[in-house]
């Protein structure tokens, strides 16, 4: 198999790895006093804001292992934030270049203003950071959701500051995405013509992801599939019918459970479409998908199979670094298992083709 170059479409820079300056040193000074910082607890080392903690800082010794560590890389827990050291790993991997999202569960913060000031300040360190090798770098702007006018404006200053992409938090947004109100962002987002994503983090309402404990499988097992509805909603709502230029990416959603989908969403068309008094359909489900979204996946032998049953350019490998659940080290090696008796071409295009035209990551030289 020769497969030329890797695009890992989905991997991720936690709140464990990130400068311990980010926030200070960014935030505008009317901010400054309440700038998310770095705090030694007797339980260890805290991002805290107002009072109360975000999530770890640094190395998480004792704890599930990241794939550096277990790689047996010396890490302090800020490896993943170094360009120098990232790259390095990239290229033990064999991968090219990676997109790279923000912690899964979001910022949580609760008020709106100040949550958008630190999302802008997040941004502004990507945009950073990208500039270390923007042919190889693609962390992901996040968006404010606590209007779509927010997310909007924020969407056209990570643009125009180099960003190749960004994050809404779905699960987070003060109103649902699909109603018509949120397609100021889609317009935008056409506008632009950066790629907007979803990833999975809720729609859970038993299992909690628990770290070191039971639950957490359950959670980890689940999760993916809380797409579903998002895709629904978004797809039937007009929002992707309306804006035909715009591109939906569902982060870690993994593929088995898509052709059931959007052969299920093709039926309720064809059943509940002429009824509807509000928004009716003109494309079917499955081809807005084919034309519109792109979901990524890791370890999916079963979905692999079934690329074709989603289309083959509407999907995107990803490693998951630094997660536990990653490829890494041997992401080579696991796409070769598991695409082996694959065509070369649907291979490419899985592997590096569609991610590095998405996102502007092709490799000029190749």
């Amino acid at each position: 198999m020769g497969v030329r170059k890797i695009v890992s479409a989905d991997d991720h820079m936690d709140m464990t790895a990130m400068p311990r300056d980010l926030w200070t040193a960014r935030l505008p000074a009317e901010w400054q006093d309440r700038a998310p910082q770095v705090r030694e607890t007797e339980e260890g080392t805290f991002w805290e804001v107002d009072g109360e903690q975000l999530g770890r800082s640094g190395a998480m010794s004792g704890r599930v292992q990241s794939a550096i560590t277990r790689a047996g890389i010396e890490d302090d827990g800020f490896r993943a934030s170094t360009p120098h050291l990232r790259l390095q790993d990239m290229d033990l991997d064999g991968v090219h270049a990676q997109v790279i999202y923000g912690p899964p569960f979001g910022f949580k913060l609760s008020e709106a203003g100040f949550k958008t000031a630190c999302l802008r300040a997040y941004n502004d360190w990507g945009a950073e950071f990208n500039g270390y090798n923007p042919a190889r770098l693609c962390l992901l702007a996040y968006l404010p959701t606590e209007s779509p006018e927010a997310a909007a404006a924020e969407l056209e200053r990570a643009a125009s500051i180099g960003h190749k992409g960004a994050v809404v938090s779905y699960f987070d947004a003060s109103s649902r995405v699909c109603d018509p109100e949120w397609d100021h962002l889609w317009a935008a987002a056409e506008s632009v013509g950066l790629p907007l994503s979803f990833h999975l983090g809720g729609g859970m309402h038993s299992s909690k992801p628990v770290v070191q404990g039971w639950e957490f499988a359950a959670f980890a097992a689940a999760v993916p599939l809380q797409l579903d509805e998002a895709l629904a909603l978004m797809t039937f709502s007009g929002s992707l019918e309306r804006h035909p230029k715009m591109k939906l990416v569902l982060g870690e959603s993994g593929l088995g459970w898509i052709p059931y989908m959007l052969e299920r969403m093709d039926l309720e068309f064809t059943k509940h479409t002429p009824n509807a008094k509000d928004y009716r359909l003109e494309l079917k489900p499955s081809e807005i998908f084919a034309r519109q979204v792109y979901a990524t996946f890791e370890e999916d032998r079963f979905g692999v199979r079934i690329i074709p049953e989603i289309g083959e350019d509407n999907v995107m490998w990803a490693s998951d670094y630094p997660h536990p659940d990653s490829t890494f080290p041997r992401s080579a090696e696991e796409i070769r298992e598991a695409f082996e008796g694959h065509d070369e071409a649907l291979i490419e295009r899985v592997t590096y083709t569609t991610a590095a035209d998405l996102y502007g990551l092709r490799d000029k030289a190749a």
